[in-house]
């Protein structure tokens, strides 16, 4: 035995057993060689095509379900019943991005491995431990009625797709089963899970030492992720209509743009996340909402106390027990198997031992403790109000639905038809100990850090009908929301905001505060305002690093050029803009520079470059940025448009670029220097101009008047086939903010219809 295994088998730190010393060598990572043929391999026509019933009802769906394209490619669906509706829903979904739907499915179900292999093992063993197939069936054996009918009627639309289908090959999920979108059900772009970090797990059931990345420790410069949302009152309206701003910021084309009406009354339009049968960001005729990012903390992970049986004795295949007062409480262990593809295409299985106590699955080990992790996992309710708040017809309704408590990571801004609008927090929030930091790790034996039910929706932090009229989130803090109308920090426990305040939040307020006559075409301005306020604040402090250069010194004189740009520049975007090149370029240098610093210091990156940079360094980057300008294009002053583009060459997931193809300019920035709209973007290997991956993908602005009226567009176009004349046909009203008309209503869709079909034809 070597000195290595040797220490692995001492006592962790603490009084904890090291999580190696625990699992020994029986329980870790067990590969069995299954000879299972790829699912790729099989046809789709031989999979899917189902019994006689089953091909028979798919029929009998399809006959009573329209689809109408319109001169945008967006799918119009009307379904006789609401599980028609689901039905042509998923069938137009595929239709427009089947890689995307199958792509999102093996993800949520832990079997992305099938199909990508190694690389994606340890997500799927991280969903695993909170979604067990078997219980999900269970659940969907006990789910109401009308919702088990929705799910099939969702197996069936995709299933159909298939069978009709035969030249679509599934990369590995090949028929869709009804209880699978239970693995699915909330349509964040991320969900909760992914605040685990990978290398912290694979490192504790793989048990080996694997590197944190610096994507886990918030070290790399990367786009911030999240929406913004705005609700104004009929008092701030010209026209004494309520408005609602409809702007997530996500990777591009992660959501599908469609209307679903059937003639049992369901008629809602907006974004589904590729995959699931609901709106996730939308509008009626009579109430819409708008998700943001929420920066709430109901997410927590408990440090637990690891021993082995009193007797000293572990036991084959080890009982544990973890401390909880005054008690010893077994450990639950349940192995978990996954499939993962081979280099020759086959597919073998992996065994996993994984561990859990009462607060949640284990998924690290840290300080000789092992983690367990606590988060909403309540996949039934959460299908349920995905789908019930598209049929709300007021803001009563709509915070009935809401009392499931079932959405845990989005903030809503709501507004309908009668003039009420809202800002609401998510509603899964557990109650805690003030007196414990949920932001850092607690004491998982000590039974007063436990959660002890839910908030009440009244008890959160909301702005309902303020008076000021607005309400807005830019995944900022609650405390902001409603201007002098917000709520108070003061009367809530800290645990209700980890997000702090970004530079859109004062840019919000800066627009809304702007005027009290909005129309639709003022909010859609609004939404594309170009002042930049994290640059507003920070670039004082470089042009007086500057001033404090000493006169004639070589430093001063290179930088005197572009110090005399951003001087004079008005800190507002534009494609024409060279300004905007330099501060961009000298922003990020700045950030990478001083981001270690601001993470040890406990302030954001942006507080930490205004407050704290020093003059050497704020000069420092803003020779580093002249000098990639000059490098990558040529001179130190080039345009943003020549730089920020939109680029999309194929339908993959994950996108290559390339300078020598062609691109579109974009004059909007990322999120990250106060724009609203926003547009992620970066060099990729190969290029040295930015190409935007995410940011405004789907941006409506809605008036809930006596008739309901939309505009809206959506990153590139519709489809994901580079075929198809949807595929980036609304590229340059994307990039120029000039959002086109809704066809909500029958009569406004007339004269724009592309084709009209049924599923299958």
């Amino acid at each position: 035995m070597s000195d290595a295994q040797n220490t692995e088998q001492t006592p962790g730190p603490h009084g904890g057993l090291s999580r190696r010393r625990v699992l020994g060598g029986a329980a870790g990572l067990a590969v069995v060689t299954a000879g299972l043929p790829a699912g790729s391999a099989l046809a789709a026509s031989d999979t899917v095509s189902g019994t006689a019933s089953d091909a028979a009802r798919w029929r009998r769906h399809a006959a009573r379900v329209t689809i109408t394209r319109d001169d945008w490619g967006v799918p119009h669906v009307v379904g006789e019943s609401d599980a028609d509706a689901v039905f042509g829903m998923m069938y137009s979904q595929a239709e427009d991005d089947f890689n995307r739907v199958e792509t999102n499915y093996l993800t949520a179900l832990g079997r992305l491995a099938e199909a990508e292999g190694e690389s994606a093992i340890w997500q799927d063993l991280r969903q695993r431990l909170y979604l067990d197939h078997e219980e999900l069936k269970k659940d969907y054996a006990r789910s109401p009625a009308w919702l088990r009918t929705l799910m099939r009627a969702w197996a069936d639309g995709l299933n159909y797709y298939l069978a009709t289908h035969p030249e679509v090959r599934p990369r590995a999920l090949d028929r869709f089963e009804p209880w699978m979108p239970l693995s699915f059900s909330e349509g964040s772009i991320g969900g909760d899970i992914e605040s685990i970090p990978l290398s912290r797990l694979e490192a504790f059931y793989a048990e080996r030492d694997v590197p944190t990345t610096d994507d886990e420790t918030g070290l790399t410069f990367r786009e911030p992720t999240g929406s913004n949302g705005m609700a104004i009152a009929p008092s701030h309206t010209r026209d004494g209509h309520a408005l609602l701003l409809i702007n997530p910021h996500t990777s591009f084309f992660f959501r599908a743009e469609q209307h679903v009406t059937s003639k049992r009354g369901l008629d809602v339009y907006g974004a589904a996340t590729w995959g699931q049968f609901f709106i996730y960001q939308g509008f009626n005729a009579d109430t819409g909402w708008m998700h943001t990012t929420a920066g709430v903390d109901n997410i927590d992970n408990f440090a637990e106390t690891i021993v082995t049986r009193p007797d000293g004795e572990g036991g084959e295949g080890g009982e544990y027990f973890y401390r909880y007062g005054d008690e010893l409480r077994p450990v639950t262990t349940r192995t978990v198997t996954l499939s993962c593809r081979t280099e020759d295409g086959g597919l073998e299985e992996r065994s996993f031992t994984t561990f859990a106590t009462h607060h949640g699955p284990v998924v690290r080990e840290e300080d000789g403790k092992w983690i367990a992790c606590a988060l909403m996992n309540k996949p039934v309710d959460a299908l349920k109000q995905s789908f019930l708040r598209t049929t709300t017809k007021n803001y009563e309704e709509y915070i009935r639905v809401a009392e499931l408590k079932a959405n845990s990571s989005n903030n809503t801004l709501f507004a309908d038809s009668r003039g009420d609008i809202a800002f609401l927090m998510p509603q899964f929030m557990p109650k805690r100990d003030d007196r414990f930091d949920y932001l850092k790790n607690v004491d998982g034996s000590d039974p007063a850090t436990d959660w002890n039910g839910l908030h009440s929706l009244a008890s959160m932090p909301q702005a309902v009908n303020p008076r000021n009229g607005w309400a807005f989130n830019t995944n900022n803090w609650p405390w902001t929301a409603a201007g002098d109308e917000s709520p108070d920090a003061a009367d809530y426990p800290r645990y209700f905001d980890k997000a702090g305040e970004n530079p859109r939040g004062p840019q919000a307020i800066r627009v809304l505060t702007a005027r009290k006559d909005f129309t639709p075409r003022t909010l859609i301005e609004a939404a594309f305002d170009p002042y930049l306020t994290a640059f507003a604040r920070l670039l004082p402090g470089l042009v007086a690093a500057w001033d404090g250069l000493p006169r004639g010194s070589a430093r001063r004189k290179r930088l005197s050029g572009p110090i005399a740009l951003l001087r004079h520049w008005d800190c507002r975007w534009s494609a024409r803009s060279t300004a905007m090149s330099v501060a961009v370029f000298w922003g990020e240098d700045l950030w990478a520079m001083t981001a270690q610093a601001a993470a040890d210091a406990g302030l954001s990156g942006w507080d930490y470059m205004a407050d704290r940079a020093t003059d050497a360094e704020r000069i420092e980057a803003l020779g580093t940025a002249v000098a990639r300008l000059e490098r990558d294009f040529g001179s130190r002053y080039v345009e943003w448009g020549e730089i920020n583009r939109y680029q999309r060459n194929d339908g993959a997931i994950v996108q290559e670029f390339d300078d020598d193809k062609p691109s579109v300019p974009v004059p909007f920035a990322s999120s990250r220097w106060g724009s609203l709209a926003s547009f992620g973007a970066k060099a990729y290997p190969g290029t040295k101009r930015y190409y935007g991956t995410s940011g405004n993908s789907f941006v409506a602005v809605v008036e809930f008047g006596p008739r309901l009226r939309a505009w809206a567009v959506t990153a590139g176009g519709v489809s994901g086939h580079p075929g198809s004349p949807h595929f980036d046909d609304q590229v340059e009203r994307y990039a120029s903010g000039d959002l086109r008309r809704v066809y909500f209503y029958p009569d406004e869709l007339e004269g724009h219809v592309e084709r009209r079909y049924r599923p299958g034809e």
